[in-house]
């Protein structure tokens, strides 16, 4: 019996036994031998699952967390400032900076992210046992979430700007 070397692997093995070169179809509907398909879910190169508890959260989720997190500061806020105009939204958007930085940090969610079921998480381990992503690492995430472009520049894995400076990943509960 001859040993060859596996196109695929490199490794020497029987040709007839080589492992099945992944291939990737093509939109026409035929095979590029020797391509390997790229895996097609948002958080699949983090290691995270397609569905269910731990996955990446959707845009939907995640907007809609950012909305009651805007509606309950601006509820607290009417209910302590006198109303001026333009005093409102500069208040709402520190009384939203300051429970975003405290609640992320320190229990890794906000009210609106726990009635979306999300909720943000590290993904070095680093915080293992603990909830929150730490205070420093949510200050970071949290001052570039105010620049409002941060989040809306996503890669493949529905990660923002602030989310890859932070090493942190928005998931579902």
């Amino acid at each position: 019996m001859r040993l060859v070397a596996d196109s695929h692997t490199g490794r020497p093995g029987r040709g007839a036994c080589a492992a099945p070169r992944p291939t990737r179809r093509s939109a026409a509907g035929g095979e590029y031998p020797g391509t390997v398909t790229e895996v097609s879910y948002p958080g699949a190169g983090l290691g995270l699952p397609q569905a269910g508890s731990g996955a990446i959260a959707g845009m939907s989720r995640r907007v809609g967390a950012l909305v009651i997190d805007w509606l309950l500061c601006m509820a607290i806020v009417g209910a302590f400032i006198s109303r001026q105009p333009g005093s409102l939204g500069n208040w709402t958007l520190l009384v939203f900076a300051v429970q975003d930085f405290l609640l992320t940090g320190l229990i890794g969610l906000t009210v609106g992210k726990r009635l979306a079921g999300i909720k943000v998480t590290r993904l070095d381990g680093r915080s293992a046992g603990v909830p929150g992503i730490g205070l420093h690492w949510a200050l970071l995430r949290t001052l570039l979430l105010l620049t409002v472009i941060a989040p809306l520049l996503t890669d493949r894995d529905l990660r923002g700007l602030h989310d890859r400076a932070a090493n942190t990943a928005v998931v579902r509960l």
